[in-house]
């Protein structure tokens, strides 16, 4: 094989070059419809070679560099330039000039962390980049430089020397429960996990991938970019609004460029289902796609039933899904199954569950939670479930935390080595082996199969039982209509040295909510009892507070996880933006209570029923 034997990502796109030069390597749509750039292999070496050479007039080896870019394709080429210069590449998503004073704090943080000496961003969003030069003094000392404006030549680029250790870039972490930390990602990382990707879902190049995905982030950026080069697929890309804009596109691509492989977190197969109307459908071909993986947030059984009954007549086989586990401190993949394996759900006892025991369910009454199954470990990884506090290895069938070893394992968190020894140190007491990854996620092995409960940090518990916040946000989410589906967030708080459960959750103004007649003209507490009822029925809990807000005032991180812990500091610090509704009754009130401190809130509420 052509790529069995190199050690870089530099020497990689080098060989891809010189061996298969014109063939079409990437591929940009406008608003997700029209081609609007094309390159081959060779054009992106050559454009990374320039970039490069720019680089090495500027600073030294080892610098960092933040890649602030527009979708499209010179992101991938300012990322290799870094590479091919011996920079260290920091990739950070555009703050939305709407919402600066919730994005730039975050950016202000990634800044801080990662001291770069330049910042690589494209010509179109320059006049952005000076304004925000302007507001914020971190970014003001950057050295900026438009990639896509340069006049240098390429032929000035130095080789630099590198090998497997030598650090790629800093992914920094979606930050669901803390600031974000910059995971430090090597060649060799890199190369391992895109091998293993390849190895796992039969990509060659003779297949065609289709990503909406961020490149900034993980899944886009390795799954869908970098894996592609090493197997000489080619790759079309589109932004991720014009997706989330119109779902359809996706799917569209997918049907057009007969793609192999694509595919995202469950939210947007959900998004397909509802709003792909049939007749759009029925013009759709997806025979040829053959792995749909889906991970980076909680994958879903109904939404796997879902979509593959809406688009099984459009040849979308149930064989295709591919439910997958990874985080960015073990660079992406870490399990998944085979192209063509089905999917695995399965039951399992809600009680046990709460006691930390998987039990699988045999009756149809019995209250059950369906679980899909993430897949096998691949690549040569091992896991292994741990008891957190006492550091033992479980048993097949018992919820711990998930500790990860192997090649694809990073080097740790960038200039923090206590984070770094307490994450990437952890060691068996009764056996001394490791290091392992603590990645801070519940969940079990059943068979070959693991299955994900949770993040330990969000766990709620409630009279000594474990609940997992994304199963209430479910119950919640389909309780009514007006609750937008991957909005939600559930958490505890101390109430009177009681823990309780509070959801907050976004209000769709278009989900029948203003025409609601069940609560006698009543919305706001029409909703707090559908929800109520549905985490009691589901969880067997009570639901302490519902808070509605407007419609893109959860938190989120930027692969579109809830920050929950972000979400519970608003709503203590009543900061959240309540959702606009008409005059409400006391009861309404209590589901919906005005900005205020939260110990008044709750001081003040009564139970309804």
């Amino acid at each position: 094989m052509l790529t069995s034997s190199i050690t870089t990502l530099v020497e990689l796109l080098r060989t891809r070059a010189e061996a298969h030069g014109t063939r079409l390597a990437f591929t940009y749509l406008k608003d997700g419809e029209e081609a609007e750039d094309a390159w081959t292999f060779r054009d992106l070496d050559r454009r990374a070679r320039q970039i490069a050479a720019a680089l090495q007039q500027r600073g030294s080896e080892g610098d960092r560099a933040i890649l602030l870019y527009p979708p499209g394709l010179s992101f991938i080429a300012a990322f290799f330039g870094c590479l091919y210069a011996r920079r260290i590449a920091v990739p950070i998503s555009p703050p939305n000039p709407t919402r600066l004073a919730r994005e730039l704090p975050r950016v202000r943080a990634i800044l801080q962390s990662a001291e770069p000496r330049t910042l690589l961003t494209s010509a179109s969003i320059a006049p952005m980049v000076e304004a925000l030069r302007g507001v914020d003094p971190e970014i003001a000392k950057l050295d900026v430089v438009s990639t896509d404006a340069l006049t240098i030549d390429a032929g000035t680029w130095r080789e630099p020397e590198l090998d497997p250790e030598s650090l790629a870039f800093l992914q920094y972490t979606s930050g669901s429960t803390a600031l974000p930390k910059g995971v430090m990602v090597s060649h060799g990382n890199l190369l391992h996990n895109m091998r293993t990707i390849g190895e796992t879902f039969g990509t060659s190049d003779e297949t065609t991938i289709v990503s909406w995905l961020p490149v900034f982030h993980d899944m886009g950026l390795i799954g869908c970019v970098l894996h592609p080069i090493l197997q000489g697929s080619s790759t079309v890309v589109m932004a991720p609004a014009a997706f989330l804009q119109r779902p359809l596109r996706w799917l569209q691509a997918v049907s057009r460029f007969r793609a192999y492989i694509s595919g995202g977190p469950n939210f947007a197969y959900d998004l397909c289902v509802r709003r792909i109307a049939p007749e759009q459908r029925a013009a759709l071909d997806l025979r040829s796609w053959r792995v749909a993986f889906n991970g980076a947030e909680p994958v879903r059984a109904r939404t796997i039933r879902e979509f593959t009954r809406a688009f099984g007549p459009c040849g979308f086989q149930p064989g295709a899904f591919a439910p997958v586990y990874g985080l960015a401190e073990a660079t992406l993949l870490v399990t998944g199954d085979p192209e063509g394996t089905p999917p695995t759900i399965a039951p399992f006892h809600t009680a046990g569950l709460e006691r930390g025991q998987a039990t699988s369910v045999t009756g149809t009454l019995e209250p059950a939670r369906d679980l899909v199954g993430c897949g096998r470990v691949v690549g040569g990884q091992r896991v292994v479930i741990v008891e957190p506090e006492r550091r033992v290895a479980l048993r097949d069938g018992e919820v711990g935390e998930i500790w990860i070893a192997g090649p694809s394992v990073a080097h740790g968190y960038w200039k923090q080595p206590a984070e770094t020894e307490a994450t990437f140190g952890a060691t068996l007491a009764d056996s001394g082996e490791g290091p392992f990854l603590r990645t801070g996620d519940l969940g079990f092995v059943r068979g070959d199969q693991l299955f994900i409960a949770g993040r330990r940090k969000d766990l709620i518990i409630v009279d000594g039982r474990n609940h997992y916040p994304q199963d209430i946000e479910l119950s919640v989410e389909h309780s009514h209509p007006a609750f937008r589906a991957g909005c939600t967030a559930a958490f505890s708080i101390d109430v009177d040295g009681a823990e309780r459960v509070v959801v907050v959750a976004e209000a769709d103004p278009h989900g029948n909510i203003a025409n609601d007649t069940t609560a006698s003209g009543d919305p706001p507490a029409a909703l707090f009892r559908a929800a109520r009822r549905a985490i009691s029925a589901d969880h067997d809990i009570d639901l302490h507070q519902l808070y509605l807000v407007r419609p893109g005032t959860i938190a989120k991180t930027t692969s579109g996880k809830i920050r929950r812990q972000a979400t519970r500091a608003g709503f203590l610090a009543g900061s959240l933006q309540p959702w606009d509704v008409p005059a409400a009754s006391s009861t309404a009130t209590q589901a919906v209570p005005p900005p205020a401190p939260a110990a008044q809130i709750f001081r003040d509420r009564e139970p309804t029923t």
